[in-house]
């Protein structure tokens, strides 16, 4: 009796301090990005050919941080990939390591179109705080209809017909060996 007082006493100790760590704010985030870490293990699926939609309309304008302008137009019949995120977004976090290794291989032959709604000055902080060296955008008119950002980080690959290949709502392993795969061979 008395050591099954003590493992459930030990059970409950465990349980506040695990609450504590997440409602303490210097402490959230990191754990937050942490357990976004173990579930962007996994790259995202391909979406079948018959269940993917379509860019229609390429009527979009975007900002970088040095004021020149992206008309969204211009890279039409490339392949794109598009990543809407935020510096404070933990899924956000967790994912940009392999987002930049999926850049570093890539940035040549496929378009990255990474997209904040933050003020440029917190986005450099964070790019260079981090070493990542892809360049972020601001929306300046709505997105296309089709990529329907609810939540984020919401990331589109892009193939050279407009059709959305990976739709992934949430973190994951943007380097993986699908996501190659998939890049490699769209880019044949």
């Amino acid at each position: 009796m008395l050591r099954r007082r003590k493992k459930n006493s030990l059970k409950n100790l465990i349980y506040l301090v695990i609450i504590a760590i997440l409602i303490i704010p210097q402490t959230r985030q990191p754990i937050q990005i942490l357990l976004h870490k173990g579930l962007a293990l996994f790259g995202p699926s391909v979406i079948s050919n018959e269940k993917q939609a379509s860019l229609i309309n390429y009527d979009w304008r975007l900002k970088d941080d040095q004021g020149g302008t992206l008309d969204f137009d211009q890279i039409k019949g490339r392949v794109v990939l598009v990543n809407f995120w935020a510096t404070w977004c933990p899924p956000c976090i967790a994912e940009m390591p392999s987002m930049q290794s999926l850049y570093n291989d890539y940035k040549d032959k496929v378009e990255f179109v990474f997209v904040s709604n933050e003020d440029h000055t917190v986005i450099n902080q964070f790019l260079n705080k981090n070493g990542y060296t892809f360049k972020v955008y601001n929306p300046l008119t709505k997105y296309p209809e089709p990529f329907d950002v609810t939540s984020i980080p919401r990331t589109f690959l892009i193939d050279t017909q407009g059709h959305i290949i990976i739709d992934k709502n949430g973190a994951a392993n943007w380097n993986s060996d699908t996501v190659r795969s998939a890049i490699d061979d769209l880019l044949k």
